[in-house]
């Protein structure tokens, strides 16, 4: 424990008889940060919170206990961090964090807005906040709505550079050989420079998914390439709800909701590159794989059939139509379930089924 003056101990005093309500204070902050996060659909890396330790506090008073007044002056006695993957949710969160709690504007700094041009290093954005009354109040315990604390907001690459740079242990450039701060310099602006390419591509791939829903929306398949976004997209549209609801029928049967996401590598494999092209395969094939159905199902007594059936018949109808054969069919269910000497037969008799009724 360092050496301290009668006043930085007296501060130390109301620190040891106060930590009870900066624990409560933690407990609070740290429940509020993460209920905003959840509540808008934000996803981060980490929410820390700590109450500064008692030989923290000292070392802290030893140095510059001669700014304070009291502890009240102190504002990192309590700390919180949020860590994001994004910069502009560093922002979300910011202004989530002014309408939780009350911030102390005069105090709170951004210091990503404190680099010069030609500068990098360091970057996070500091509130000073206090709990408003409105949020939480003990009348026994007044101070937990007059201490203030500090939230730090930074991203995943930010706090790898804070880290870094902390744990280095200098606490000026001056006291780095130029070579060195060189060099550090250079990773600062590498993950400044990722973090603004990870935020543009990000919202480039949002924007991308908002047309290809729009796309799908308006019926322009053929404008669609068939990727995973605009498949699901695409399904969401429910399209083979009528096949399949006429399959039903054939027993009387249920439709179990199946995954067709699986179907999207076969159907690649199979050459389609647009949604049209499925649009083409529903709408020219659709007879034929219900015809199909009956000859699978007429002799069953089967009460439930899943919703992928419509789609497995439409691409069986298709592979037959394009002079796939049983080598054709054993391939897509290969791809579909797995590969398996079971297929080779599965193949043969879905083949032999389709020519003996003269479905192709």
């Amino acid at each position: 424990m360092q050496q301290l003056d009668l006043h930085c101990q007296m501060i130390l005093e109301e620190y040891l008889q106060s930590r009870s309500s900066f624990e409560i204070m933690k407990n609070i902050v740290r429940a509020q940060l993460e209920k905003c996060v959840h509540d808008n659909g934000l996803y981060v890396t980490a929410i820390e919170t700590r109450v500064k330790a008692e030989d923290s506090l000292a070392g802290k008073l030893a140095l510059k206990g001669y700014k304070y007044q009291s502890l009240s002056d102190i504002t990192d006695i309590l700390g919180a961090r949020v860590i994001t993957f994004y910069t502009d949710e560093v922002d979300k969160i910011a202004a989530l964090v002014d309408k939780i709690f009350e911030v102390d504007w005069k105090n709170s700094v951004d210091k990503r807005k404190m680099l010069e041009l030609n500068q990098f290093g360091y970057m996070s954005l500091h509130y000073v906040c206090r709990i408003p009354e409105s949020l939480y109040h003990d009348e026994a315990h007044p101070e937990i709505n007059q201490y203030r604390f500090e939230i730090q907001l930074r991203t995943a690459l930010q706090h790898v550079w804070a880290t870094m740079n902390h744990d280095i242990g200098y606490k000026s450039g001056i006291e780095i050989p130029r070579e060195h701060l060189r060099n550090l310099n250079r990773i600062a602006g590498m993950l400044e420079l990722a973090d603004e390419q990870f935020s543009r591509i990000r919202k480039e791939v949002a924007d991308y998914r908002r047309h290809i829903q729009s796309l799908v929306a308006d019926g322009n398949f053929d404008a669609v390439p068939l990727d995973g976004d605009s498949f699901r997209s695409y399904l969401a549209l429910n399209p083979f709800k009528k096949l399949i609801e006429k399959i039903a029928t054939i027993n009387q049967a249920e439709v179990y909701e199946d995954n067709l996401l699986r179907y999207l590598d076969v159907l690649q494999q199979m050459g389609f590159k647009t949604l049209g092209d499925i649009e083409r395969l529903r709408k020219e094939c659709s007879e034929r794989a219900y015809q199909l159905a009956v000859h699978q199902l007429a002799a069953t007594d089967l009460d439930i059939v899943a919703l992928s059936v419509a789609l497995q018949n439409l691409c069986i109808i298709y592979i037959l139509q394009q002079r796939g054969g049983v080598l054709g069919l054993r391939l897509f269910f290969d791809t579909l379930f797995g590969v398996s000497e079971s297929n080779a037969e599965r193949a043969e008799r879905t083949a032999a089924a389709v020519d003996s009724f003269n479905i192709v």
